[in-house]
């Protein structure tokens, strides 16, 4: 009645594959221009960019891993530190261990309990009608919040 549970996480974890690995060992100062999936568990000192229209790319950051720049990618995954804003076309994952500051921009995202953001979270929007919709909202917000003031 009261065994043992492996603890599972929020997120499900995704069969990746890597053409790079950058081991906790190394530290890279400058921007990396990547056209395959990376893993890093090092520290990168400098922005890591993908051509937008590669729609397979990952970056992922091992609990480890440290950037201090902006992160451009398709799929990012997050369990170290990143000192930079975040871009996915498509999702974000954060894990239990990931501590952000800077803004993120998603389509998708998923948070792990313990995840740390200190920034903006930011939905891409598709279209002018949902862009029109977040605007009337944010202005019947302020209006009601001036005249409840």
């Amino acid at each position: 009645m009261f065994g043992s549970k492996k603890k599972q996480g929020l997120l499900k974890p995704e069969l990746e594959s890597f053409d790079t690995i950058i081991d906790k060992t190394t530290t890279i100062h400058g921007r990396l221009s990547i056209e395959g999936s990376i893993r890093i568990d090092g520290t990168v000192m400098g922005n890591i960019e993908c051509a937008s229209d590669n729609k397979d790319i990952t970056v992922a950051i091992g609990v480890t891993g440290k950037i201090n720049g902006d992160i451009r990618a398709f799929r990012i995954l997050i369990a170290g530190k990143v000192e930079g804003n975040i871009y996915a076309s498509e999702k974000v994952e954060l894990h239990d261990s990931a501590i952000v500051l800077g803004d993120i921009t998603y389509n998708q995202i998923g948070i792990e309990h313990g995840a740390e953001v200190l920034g903006l979270m930011i939905k891409k929007v598709d279209s002018k009608k949902q862009i029109n919709s977040a605007s009337n909202l944010i202005k019947k917000i302020q209006e009601s919040t001036f005249k409840n003031n």
